[in-house]
C-alpha cells in the first residue's frame, strides 16, 4: 500500500506539474493520468524486488473507473482554473467556462467514457467472466490510456514531440504496458 500511494503520489503531482511547466504555466499540479502511471511503476518495481507475480489490480477496476467518471465532472464544474479544459469548438455542445470561448467537455468526454467502461466492467464482473477476472485491470489501463490518448488532442496542452503532449506519451506507455502485460501467459497484474 506505501509502494501505491507514493507512487501515486509523485507520478500524480510530477507529471502534473511537469506539463503545465512544458505548457508554459509553471506550477504546482496533479494528474490521475500521471497517479495511475505513478501508481502502477511502483506497483510493478516492489512486485519484481519481492518475487509476486498474483493477479492484485481488479480490485480497483470499478472503484479508479467510479473515481474518473465523477472526478472528471469535478474538473468541469471548476471551469477554467483547473487546466483540464479543451479547446475551443464550435460544436452545439461546447461549452463557455466563463471566458467567452466555446471549448470541447473533454472532462465530460472522458468521464462518459469511463462510466460506459464500468458498467461494462460490472456486466464482466458480475457474469465472472475468466478473460476479465485474470486481465481486466490491464484492459481498464488500455481503455482509460487509449480514450484519454484521444481527448489530449482537444486540450491546450503544449506539444512535446510532433504533435504529442507529454501526456500523449504517459498514454501511449500505459497503452503498451497494457498490450504487453495482457499477452502474457500468466494472469500477472499490478
Amino acid at each position: 500500500m506505501v509502494a501505491l500511494l507514493l507512487g501515486a503520489a509523485l507520478g500524480g503531482y510530477g507529471l502534473g506539474s511537469l506539463n503545465m511547466a512544458l505548457s508554459g504555466q509553471p506550477m504546482l499540479s496533479r494528474s490521475v493520468l500521471g497517479a495511475l502511471a505513478g501508481a502502477i511503476a511502483a506497483i510493478e518495481i516492489f512486485k519484481r524486488a519481492r518475487g509476486l507475480t498474483g493477479s492484485t489490480g481488479l480490485i480497483f477496476v470499478p472503484g479508479l473507473a467510479t473515481t474518473i467518471a465523477v472526478g472528471r465532472w469535478g474538473c468541469f464544474l471548476s471551469g477554467l482554473k483547473d487546466e483540464t479544459y479543451g479547446t475551443p469548438s464550435s460544436l452545439p455542445w461546447a461549452v463557455d467556462l466563463g471566458d467567452g470561448i466555446t471549448r470541447h467537455p473533454v472532462q465530460l468526454y472522458e468521464s462518459f467514457a469511463m462510466a460506459a467502461f464500468l458498467l461494462a466492467a460490472l456486466v464482466l464482473l458480475a457474469r465472472r467472466n475468466a478473460w476479465f477476472m485474470a486481465k481486466g485491470f490491464y484492459g481498464f489501463v488500455m481503455v482509460y490510456a487509449g480514450q484519454r490518448f484521444l481527448w489530449e488532442f482537444l486540450k491546450p496542452y503544449a506539444a512535446v514531440l510532433g504533435p504529442f503532449n507529454l501526456f500523449h506519451l504517459v498514454c501511449a506507455g500505459l497503452v503498451a504496458y497494457a498490450f504487453t502485460m495482457m499477452r502474457m501467459p500468466h494472469a500477472r497484474t499490478a
